[in-house]
């Protein structure tokens, strides 16, 4: 009989830590159109799949009557299951227990399952829906934060980490998503910024709203902290069980390869009109991209930030890679301060975790102007250098039209060790642009003729005539093959798969110093 009420009392105790902080407060976290904490974890685990850890932890502060707000569980919920099979450690954070305030026990949890997924090679899913630190506990939340953000950093390139933002992310809570590899916000409802807009109100007199301070659209567009802007918490978790189809389970391992019906050797005759008459008309480089890939999928990311670069997975023959790629239609694909810096942190992170590069350069250089050197496009463009040359994943790089100066240096060219550079007949690779050649070349000639207008012209074509084609590189070896514009998805499977067993080593050192 004894062990029949020890059984009742267990079931009971675990049946009330489903009610978090209550009914009440659950009932306000559905009112703001938020899921519960674990409301959220079977939306994102597979069914039956979460096995919850520490669920009878609470808190051991005992200022400011913190003894009488303890409820098991802390505010986070941790432990581990599948998505598609496949093993993750996950915390939510539950906003209904002490509006889900990270403090010595919280952050414990959240260090054990990150901990262990570090021990079993597993990914780490972070939902983030907090007030922040907690104040009652003092000096104890804030090493908390700091004992969350070391194994951030000491995780990162090991297993993959992703953090999503369904609630209030503030002060020293946001440092963490920071670091992780990929952040997820829902409109409306999620938050990231160091001080509130009553704070900045107080201090600057700036009035901004939450919203507009860092909302979803704010961080994914303008900020780029964040690589995902959903609509709603289910279509949030849809994205990341995409994502993560594409990633491996840590640094040691290759993504999975997927069955492929798609021909691996189709034509795409329609590539071989793709690209205007004219050099200066734009065209959709995400047209160029879905021919290419398996089932014409491409999975972007950051798709709402520095648009004049396109980052984002794909398969070719059912194996992933990750796409870099200018795009003429923003700005006409010149390199700037935030698209160096989204290409470069992606770079960085394919080639920590195995997967192979694919590049589309059509790039007429960096974008020019005063906003841009004050701004540091020559520190942030050393950037995409760094991590392209740092790169020893296996790397392809197709030139569709413009690769000038030092962008088509810095857009994986063979300089920075491509394995496999390939450039349709209308690739123009020179130094610069034709017109401004011109000017340079010819400019005592120019000035002195008696047609200026005329004789300009004539010269303009005569160097684009000369210089901006293919198989000037071509002849010295940077470009291995020029190729038609049709036959690029299987020139590409056909790199990748040559390229399979590459090993490449670079000097011996403790890190790098990449011009951060």
């Amino acid at each position: 009989m004894a062990t029949f009420d020890k059984l009742n009392e267990l079931r009971n105790k675990k049946e009330g830590l489903k009610l978090g902080g209550g009914e009440s407060k659950i009932s306000k976290q559905h009112e703001s159109g938020k899921k519960t904490a674990r409301e959220r974890l079977s939306m994102l685990l597979d069914e039956g799949s979460f096995v919850e850890m520490d669920a009878f932890v609470e808190t051991r502060g005992i200022d400011f009557d913190m003894q009488k707000k303890k409820i098991a569980g802390d505010g986070v919920v941790t432990g581990y299951g599948t998505i598609n099979g496949r093993l993750v450690f996950v915390s939510s954070q539950d906003f209904t227990v002490i509006g889900g305030s990270l403090g010595e026990m919280h952050a414990r949890k959240i260090t054990k399952v990150m901990d262990m997924a570090m021990k079993m090679g597993a990914p780490f899913i972070s939902i983030n829906d907090s007030g922040g630190a907690r104040i009652e506990e003092g000096i104890d939340a804030l090493g908390g934060f700091g004992d969350i953000f070391l194994r951030n950093t000491l995780a990162s390139g090991v297993i993959p980490q992703i953090s999503l933002i369904m609630g209030p992310c503030a002060g020293g809570a946001v440092y963490s998503p920071a670091i992780t590899d990929f952040v997820f916000m829902v409109d409306k409802t999620s938050h990231m910024f160091i001080t509130g807009p009553q704070v900045i109100k107080a201090v600057t007199g700036e009035d901004v709203s939450f919203d507009q301070l860092g909302g979803a659209k704010t961080h994914n567009t303008t900020s780029g902290v964040a690589h995902f802007e959903c609509a709603d918490e289910e279509s949030c978790f849809e994205k990341v069980k995409k994502l993560i189809s594409y990633l491996p389970d840590n640094n040691l391992t290759d993504p999975d390869v997927v069955e492929c019906k798609d021909d691996f050797n189709r034509l795409e005759a329609e590539l071989n009109e793709i690209i205007p008459d004219d050099p200066n008309k734009p065209y959709d480089m995400l047209d160029v991209i879905r021919k290419v890939t398996d089932d014409g999928e491409f999975f972007e990311i950051h798709e709402g930030f520095a648009k004049n670069i396109i980052v984002g997975f794909a398969r070719f023959g059912g194996k992933t890679a990750g796409i870099v790629a200018n795009q003429p239609k923003v700005a006409a694909g010149a390199l700037d301060v935030d698209a160096s810096d989204k290409a470069a942190r992606f770079v960085r992170f394919c080639d920590a975790f195995n997967i192979p590069i694919v590049t589309f350069t059509d790039v007429p250089g960096y974008l020019p102007g005063v906003k841009q050197e004050h701004s540091g496009i020559i520190r942030h463009g050393a950037k995409l250098l760094y991590a392209f040359s740092e790169a020893t994943v296996p790397k392809v790089n197709i030139i569709t039209r413009k690769a000038y100066g030092g962008a088509y240096i810095a857009m994986n060219s063979k300089h920075l060790g491509a394995d496999m550079v390939l450039a349709w007949p209308t690739a123009e690779i020179a130094v610069m642009g034709p017109d401004g050649a011109a000017n340079i070349i010819f400019k005592k000639e120019i000035a002195q003729s008696e047609d200026p207008i005329n004789f300009r012209k004539q010269k303009i074509q005569e160097y684009r005539d000369k210089f901006s084609n293919p198989y000037v590189a071509a002849a010295r070896g940077y470009v291995d093959d020029v190729i038609e514009p049709a036959t690029t998805r299987q020139r590409i499977i056909s790199s990748l798969d040559m390229l399979a067993s590459k090993r490449e080593t670079r000097p011996s050192k403790k890190h790098g110093n990449i011009p951060l």
